[in-house]
């Protein structure tokens, strides 16, 4: 009784001494946060972000999954900023990981954008939602198909047709864009290969670059040279499929 005695007193020392594995986390995904915020660096520096989680060592798995529970019940409960706040930590946490910068840039293209009160304001954040998977999540995984299906989906669907009420008004944008960048010849800044571009027209008769169906049929194109699975290609090339009847559907509306 005794021998059991002190064995409960030293755990309840130890209990009441030290922080639980739960709050020695988050404690150190504060510390993290903050000083990556700080330094206002975390989208342009991958690796500052890598190396400030590194330090949570074998926590750092724990802690990815208590922030993707988090994650979970901000978005039962709509709360989308919160959200993306959240998703931007996940993929400084896990950024080899690609359904992390999926969910990231959904969250911010389709979840955060209709929050905003106006069209100009909704751009922004699908905008953003494209540029973190063109820029980011497919600089990181340069060989996951399942990005290029995301982005191309994007600009099918979300900026291509009118699903969004403001998505005349993102074409507008992504056509101003995509002139400029043609004018100066910096399609660089686009990630996209213009010798590319020109073959893709050749081939499938698309040749306004302005239109985002191209950019659709481009990205998914080049997911489909990436994938090795068989049931992913053929989702690749539906895309490109249904991109070039939009795009025959927005010409013919253009000459009526």
């Amino acid at each position: 009784n005794l021998a059991m005695e002190e064995v409960s007193m030293r755990q309840e020392i130890s209990c009441s001494n030290f922080p639980s594995r739960k709050t020695a986390v988050l404690a150190a995904l504060s510390v993290g946060g903050q000083f990556l915020l700080r330094e206002k660096r975390l989208a342009s520096s991958p690796a500052l972000a890598e190396s400030a989680f590194a330090a949570l060592g074998g926590l750092r798995a724990i802690a990815s999954e208590i922030i993707w529970f988090r994650a979970d019940r901000l978005q039962e409960e709509g709360r989308y900023v919160e959200l993306a706040q959240l998703a931007s930590m996940l993929t400084a946490m896990e950024p080899r990981t690609p359904e992390v910068w999926s969910y990231a840039a959904w969250n911010l293209a389709y979840n955060v954008s209709v929050m905003m009160p106006t069209p100009e304001d909704r751009w922004r954040w699908v905008y953003s939602g494209l540029k973190l998977l063109r820029d980011e999540g497919l600089r990181l995984n340069p060989a996951e198909a399942e990005l290029y299906r995301e982005l191309a989906w994007m600009f099918e669907l979300k900026i291509g047709t009118d699903l969004d009420t403001a998505a005349p008004l993102y074409r507008e944008k992504w056509k101003a864009i995509v002139e400029d960048v043609s004018k100066r010849g910096a399609w660089n800044e686009l990630a996209m290969d213009e010798r590319k571009m020109r073959r893709l027209e050749e081939k499938t008769g698309v040749s306004d670059w302005t239109d985002p169906q191209l950019s659709a049929i481009y990205w998914a194109l080049e997911g489909v040279r990436r994938s090795k699975d068989v049931r992913e290609k053929r989702a690749l090339l539906q895309i490109t499929k249904q991109a070039a009847v939009l795009y025959a559907k927005n010409r013919k509306n253009l000459i009526k």
